[in-house]
């Protein structure tokens, strides 16, 4: 099999499920996607909710029936997460999620919108509609910001 065959389906992102929601980060290298997974699971783990990663760095993504989009880690580096500067970490991972929300992470220097438009709120992934939230790194404002989009989506 190809490289190219064995990376089909993947996407450069991460996937983690917090409480009883899947969510997919997305961004260019060297956004923060690991670092806010790190901070996202240890926020919501420390205030006793379920965390754990599904992917980090490379996630399939499968449309489902019922308009559900299940993430899957790449075999090769399930369970692992890069810190850095320190290398890989593993982690306890859950095998697949089902996203229900999409965070974008923007490029170091760039910053997103402060008033998004409508249309900007939302994305389609393999023809299922997601809520959408920029945000512009990992830093405490973009974890917070993260942590009430997560919120707002367990409610809708």
């Amino acid at each position: 099999m190809s490289a190219d065959a064995a990376e089909r389906g993947y996407i450069h992102g991460n996937a983690l499920a917090l409480g009883e929601k899947g969510l997919l980060l997305r961004g260019p290298s060297g956004a923060g996607k690991s670092a806010l997974t790190l901070a996202l699971l240890a926020r919501f783990q420390l205030q006793g909710d379920f965390a754990r990663l599904v992917a980090d760095d490379r996630v399939r993504l499968e449309a489902l029936g019922g308009g559900r989009l299940v993430a899957r880690p790449h075999p090769a580096i399930a369970g692992m997460v890069e810190i850095r500067g320190a290398g890989l970490l593993r982690l306890p991972y859950e095998y697949c999620c089902i996203i229900q929300g999409v965070v974008d992470v923007a490029a170091p220097g760039a910053n997103p919108p402060r008033l998004p438009e409508e249309a900007d709120k939302s994305v389609t992934l393999k023809g299922i509609a997601l809520p959408r939230l920029q945000v512009r790194g990992c830093d405490d404002v973009s974890v917070a910001r993260i942590g009430f989009f997560v919120q707002s989506i367990m409610t809708n």
